[in-house]
């Protein structure tokens, strides 16, 4: 036995009874926690038989930023604050489901994108439900058949998912909350060699985000669109010869290989998430709003209302036309506001464009996304503050 390593053991023999010391720290200390976590757990189980005559919402993403706000100014370590957010959120999970049981709808099936935004803001104590389209998504929360609903809104590359805009003007439901997701795809297939596969399956954004790695790595395989990347990802299972691009769990959760990573183009690819449901989120000091609405059809009209946002210093993070359904050549405008304009101090501000507008809807105010990094490979996302992004 070398010098090094015979100093090694007798360090572990002299520190053995210290270590059995801090073991028992541990233990002792575990039952301090489960003790506190069960008293919270009762103390969350009250507010539910508060809110239970009101039939308010258990989703309340306000409350939660401002539990996580504190704990982060209070904070003296050596615990990180994405490990404490990672902690709290199966904690606020848990507690929304003590009282009541949540059902959420997604794009499905398991293991899209939007399933996996959804268990990193909402936790794992929840009834995520698939859904076969954005459509059905919409209609299963305006519905009451769950009660919250996860959709992607925007892509950094490739900009809005017009189909969920123009779902908002079909239903009368809310945004409560919103999540950036760095977005990285992954080439998984049953084969073990590139040469192997000869058709590419996936929803049609991640096929437009790889594009050029496809055509570099992949030029003579077919490239066939599907309805989610987690659909391609188990056609893929039955099928000899193909790939699916999608999610990296995905490979865990159906079997598969993993021949390539982090295949997108652009390796800076955001993807904007929103929960919506059936009532707007509550809560002071929210940090923006969204809002749809029409103008008359008359020169000026569009500026009028933009010079009323300009004149009350609201930044405009968002403004989009959409067609509007059943009349030609007319538009209905969606825009984000870095403002709560749910708030009194925007009264006359909101009556001002209320005169301006034919029509004028806040879809939502709510609190400011915070930016989850699931590219790192490990389940405990990498949170960014949006200001340090």
């Amino acid at each position: 036995m070398s010098e090094e390593k015979k100093a090694d053991t007798e360090n572990c023999v002299d520190n053995l009874p210290r270590l059995k010391e801090v073991r028992k720290e541990i233990d002792a200390t575990d039952l301090e926690l489960l003790e506190l976590l069960n008293r919270r757990a009762s103390l969350s189980l009250e507010v539910g038989k508060l809110k239970r005559g009101k039939q308010d919402v258990v989703f309340k993403p306000f409350r939660e930023k401002e539990v996580l706000d504190n704990l982060r100014s209070n904070n003296t370590g050596p615990i990180p604050i994405e490990h404490l957010r990672f902690i709290y959120r199966e904690i606020f999970s848990s507690s929304r489901a003590l009282q009541r049981p949540q059902r959420v709808a997604y794009l499905g099936p398991e293991g899209t994108f939007s399933y996996f935004a959804g268990v990193e803001f909402l936790g794992r104590s929840v009834d995520f439900t698939p859904q076969k389209d954005l459509n059905a998504v919409f209609r299963a929360v305006a519905n009451k058949e769950c009660e919250l609903g996860v959709i992607p809104l925007e892509n950094s590359l490739h900009g809005s998912v017009g189909q969920s805009l123009d779902l908002f003007m079909e239903h009368n439901l809310y945004i409560e909350a919103e999540v950036f997701c760095r977005i990285s795809h992954s080439l998984l297939t049953r084969e073990k060699l590139l040469a192997d596969i000869h058709t590419v399956y996936s929803h049609p954004q991640p096929l437009g985000q790889c594009s050029h790695w496809l055509r570099a790595t992949l030029p003579n395989a077919r490239i066939i669109p599907t309805e989610s990347t987690a659909a391609a990802a188990r056609r893929v299972q039955e099928e000899e010869g193909t790939a699916a691009i999608g999610h990296g769990s995905l490979a865990d959760l159906l079997k598969l290989n993993i021949l390539a990573e982090h295949i997108e183009d652009m390796q800076d690819n955001w993807t904007r998430f929103v929960i919506i449901g059936s009532k707007p989120s509550d809560g002071e000091g929210q940090d923006k709003t969204s809002l749809l609405f029409t103008v008359p059809d008359k020169p000026g009209a569009l500026a009028n209302v933009l010079n009323i946002m300009a004149r009350e210093g609201l930044n405009m993070k968002k403004l989009e036309s959409r067609p509007m359904r059943g009349e030609k050549w007319r538009y209905v405008f969606f825009v984000d506001i870095e403002s709560d304009l749910s708030s009194e101090e925007y009264e006359q501000l909101m009556n001002e464009l209320h005169a301006e507008c034919q029509s004028l809807r806040i879809l939502g105010s709510y609190p400011a996304g915070q930016y989850m990094d699931f590219t790192k490979g490990s389940d405990i996302a990498t949170v960014m503050d949006e200001q340090n992004k």
